[in-house]
């Protein structure tokens, strides 16, 4: 079943969706009238079916409001090391598939790739419709932000607010860490997870993200690569929050 994002509220009983959905729906898709299709309006999804196609709009009659929930009890922010391109898109379909509420590409010292700012608009443009794909995909009822590369010093200011940041990094005790962190997430939690790039982190920035209450965990014995760490972080946080459900 296809799930499209409306910003347009519902209409007596109605949603109406043109503009690249229309084309998406009749000429790519090739929905039929009565099929189902999910829409998603702030934040909640509704079962729907197609109940016409009118001067380049899609007619959907609301079936079912509040139809299915996909969302975490808790909120999972990903402070991602920026690292090369092709693994941040990567990262960013997986993540939202994942559940991940907001993903903020983050400058560090040893990222290997740097961004002219003239281009930070172009390729956030295209990290956001990546966001809004596998939102669509994995039938999410929002779709997460994908925020402009933003500095380190910047991050750790975001984090300051959050409830949790956890920082997979060399912990002391390993996995202890880690079941110990996760044991303090609760409902409504918002979490941050930091991320280094391809090659790691400074100590100074570890140092850093202690300092505003950040927890040092473990992903395990391996070396992981940078797109690996996030998947697995952020499926961690995904588990551990479905199973409070």
């Amino acid at each position: 079943m296809y799930n499209f994002f409306t910003q347009q509220p519902e209409a007596n009983g109605y949603f109406y969706l043109s503009g690249n959905d229309f084309n998406h729906a009749k000429n790519v898709l090739r929905l039929k009238i009565g099929e189902r299709v999910l829409v998603s309006f702030d934040g909640k999804s509704n079962l729907c079916e197609i109940s016409s196609y009118e001067n380049e709009t899609v007619v959907a009659k609301v079936l079912e409001k509040d139809f299915q929930d996909t969302s975490l009890p808790v909120e999972i922010y990903l402070f991602q090391g920026l690292p090369k391109a092709d693994k941040l898109e990567l990262i960013i379909q997986k993540t939202v598939e994942l559940g991940v509420s907001e993903i903020i590409p983050v400058e560090m010292k040893r990222s290997i790739v740097k961004i002219e700012e003239k281009k930070k608009e172009s390729k956030t443009a295209r990290w956001q419709a990546i966001s809004e794909s596998a939102s669509k995909q994995s039938k999410r009822s929002v779709i997460p932000t994908v925020s402009k590369p933003v500095s380190f010093s910047t991050a750790l200011q975001i984090a300051k607010e959050l409830d949790l940041v956890l920082v997979p990094y060399e912990s002391k005790d390993g996995m202890t860490d880690t079941l110990n962190s996760l044991r303090l997430i609760k409902r409504g939690m918002k979490i941050g997870i930091f991320i280094g790039p391809e090659g790691g982190y400074e100590q100074d920035e570890i140092d850093k993200a202690m300092q505003i209450g950040g927890k040092i965990i473990s992903l395990g014995k391996r070396i992981l690569r940078t797109e690996t760490a996030s998947i697995t972080a952020t499926a961690m946080i995904m588990l551990y929050a479905e199973s409070m459900l």
